[in-house]
């Protein structure tokens, strides 16, 4: 486990994640909101948390983590932090299966991934970066601490971006 706030746990996806993984960055409101990854297969999806997220957890000690509400066993998402070439800090980010959403899971756990950023990893600037048109995650931010910059058009993105800081 990496974090524990009063309703959740966090920790490192491994391949047993797969069939969430799949869901998750399968899910409309994922492919709206973020993206699609082109994950389409269980096989995809395990190499998806190799290459990605495992990936990560070993070139920077962090990456984004598995978040499971307490009791119920299964996972409910994502949060953590990912370094991206485009941006000049890194990057908090989240994503809740549809039937999470509204729980205040996602600020719950983006407040501890960004305590967790300052106290242990000693990040003092941490960024992120949200559709402008998602005004559920632009409130989980500002709630969160973090401000408003700009909207901003990153290298290799569809679509502009809101970007925050905290």
């Amino acid at each position: 486990m990496i974090l524990e706030t009063p309703r959740l746990t966090m920790r490192e996806a491994t391949t047993d994640d797969a069939a969430f993984i799949l869901d998750l960055l399968n899910a409309p409101g994922f492919i709206q909101g973020i993206g699609d990854r082109g994950v389409r297969t269980l096989d995809q999806a395990r190499d998806y948390i190799e290459t990605r997220m495992v990936g990560s957890y070993r070139d920077h000690g962090f990456g984004m983590w598995v978040v499971t509400a307490k009791g119920e066993g299964e996972p409910a998402g994502l949060c953590g932090l990912v370094r991206r070439d485009v941006l000049p800090h890194v990057d908090l980010g989240y994503a809740f299966l549809e039937r999470w959403w509204g729980c205040g899971y996602a600020q719950e756990a983006a407040a501890a991934v960004l305590a967790h950023a300052r106290a242990v990893l000693a990040l003092t600037t941490v960024a992120a970066i949200v559709n402008p048109d998602n005004a559920a995650s632009r409130r989980v931010l500002e709630k969160t601490g973090f401000s408003f910059i700009d909207v901003r058009h990153l290298d290799g993105w569809d679509q502009p971006s809101a970007y925050y800081c905290a």
